[in-house]
């Protein structure tokens, strides 16, 4: 008998099944540095805040300054997310679909606010818009000025996160939608917005825990005034250099408790938005 009548008689074989269990060393490796990198430390500065007992935690994130820093923390976050989904999805857009000279250079500029340090950023903000600003635009040190260091580190977020489903969307579509009659405007919230809704809610959500925890560009600029500019993070900075560790502890604890929650949130909104492509 041939090689190729043995081979035209053997049973084709389809794909091989995937092994749903996984493997065991690797499941263990990535848990296990992502217990040592991200758990256990999250875990250290909870039990920091408890040290001083349901009491003292209460008490810490009770705190008249404490509450105006996170209310200004939140109420910006909540600011510059609404700005950067409008102005991100226009940057997004204009990248995938416009042709214009300097392109590549404008894309690259979106991703500086992620290479640079901020607090470098912080520097460039006020020598922008300080006391020696070459506009004579002086917003230093007030609460307009937390607005425009966090705008300045998170937009970057809400673009990277549309351009690819931009890049994957399906013209046919579009084309389909404006052959049967409908305008620009109704194709786009019809047939182009609820495609891009779910890459739209990540990015916000990650612009927003960003915002949250953002310290190196709003220390300078802000100046750091106790219930006008000072935001949470810096209030956090300085409770620890004023030897309160366990109340900056508990600040930092009720900061991530909300960043996890709108992660959660906006996981939730991604999954029932993409329930149909499953």
């Amino acid at each position: 008998m041939s090689v190729n009548t043995i081979e035209r008689a053997r049973p084709a074989r389809g794909p091989t099944a995937p092994n749903k269990q996984g493997n065991p060393l690797s499941r263990g490796v990535a848990v296990g540095y992502l217990s040592l990198i991200v758990l256990i430390p999250l875990a250290a500065v909870v039990w920091r805040s408890t040290e001083g007992g349901a009491e003292g935690f209460l008490q810490a994130i009770s705190n008249p300054q404490a509450l105006a820093s996170l209310r200004l923390t939140l109420l910006a976050s909540l600011f510059v997310v609404a700005i950067n989904v409008v102005t991100g999805t226009l940057i997004a857009w204009v990248l995938v679909r416009d042709s214009f000279r300097g392109k590549s250079l404008v894309n690259a500029i979106i991703d500086l606010p992620f290479a640079l340090p901020t607090i470098v950023a912080g520097l460039t903000l006020l020598a922008l818009y300080g006391p020696e600003s070459p506009f004579g635009l002086n917003i230093a040190y007030t609460r307009i000025s937390v607005g425009m260091a966090l705008l300045f580190v998170t937009l970057p977020f809400v673009v990277r996160a549309i351009q690819p489903v931009l890049l994957e969307l399906d013209r046919d579509m579009e084309e389909a939608s404006v052959s049967l009659g409908a305008s620009e405007l109704q194709t786009f919230l019809r047939v182009i917005l609820p495609n891009l809704l779910p890459a739209i809610l990540s990015g916000a959500a990650l612009g927003f825990a960003r915002s949250v925890g953002e310290f190196g560009s709003v220390v300078l600029i802000t100046g750091n005034i106790p219930f006008e500019t000072q935001v949470a993070s810096v209030y956090i900075f300085g409770q620890v250099e004023g030897d309160n560790a366990t109340g900056a502890a508990a600040v930092s604890v009720l900061l991530l408790a909300i960043s996890l929650l709108v992660l959660f949130g906006m996981s939730l909104l991604n999954r029932w938005g993409t329930r149909h492509d499953r």
